[in-house]
């Protein structure tokens, strides 16, 4: 099966703010289908690519990522919202399109013989990716790539993540 991803992906405008256009995933999170087909084309640039580990962004990140890790046969590591991982966390801060924000790895997460694929749901302006990548060179390993299922294109995510592999299912 082939899903129209479009078709399952809502546009929620002025959400979570006025001027917003947030792209709501959970139709497509609700469709079994859809959902696995995903997860397989996220996985598929990636495969052969030696990726042991998959890091993903809190939180609609991590829906995505734990079946990618799956499909590659790679471990999950969680990225998370500063001040929610219980042990020594390496940190990095980012700016959204609309708010400031912070995320954490736990410092022991990886180690510098690994290759992570980082996984998110949307690539904006790259300010959250950009954090993730500083976490995976903090703990001295190396990035694969980035997968994501939404790419917003007009924001230049792209341009905050030179010399990164990037794929992406959709893009507005």
């Amino acid at each position: 099966m082939n899903p129209s991803y479009e078709s399952l992906i809502r546009a929620v405008p002025d959400f979570p703010q006025p001027g917003v256009l947030f792209r709501d995933i959970t139709p497509l999170l609700a469709d079994p289908d859809a959902l696995r087909e995903a997860a397989l084309a996220l996985a598929e640039p990636f495969r052969g690519k030696g990726v042991d580990r998959v890091a993903a962004i809190e939180a609609r990140g991590y829906i995505l990522g734990a079946p990618v890790a799956l499909e590659l046969g790679a471990g999950f590591i969680p990225l998370r919202k500063a001040g929610k991982l219980p042990r020594a966390t390496f940190s990095a801060a980012y700016e959204l399109e609309y708010a400031q924000a912070e995320i954490e790895m736990h410092a022991d997460a990886l180690l510098a013989h690994h290759n992570v694929l980082i996984v998110d749901d949307v690539i904006a302006t790259g300010g959250t990716l950009a954090a993730a990548v500083d976490l995976v060179r903090q703990a001295g390993a190396a990035v694969a790539g980035i997968a994501a299922l939404i790419e917003l294109t007009a924001l230049d995510g792209r341009a905050r993540l030179p010399g990164q592999e990037i794929a992406s299912l959709v893009r507005y």
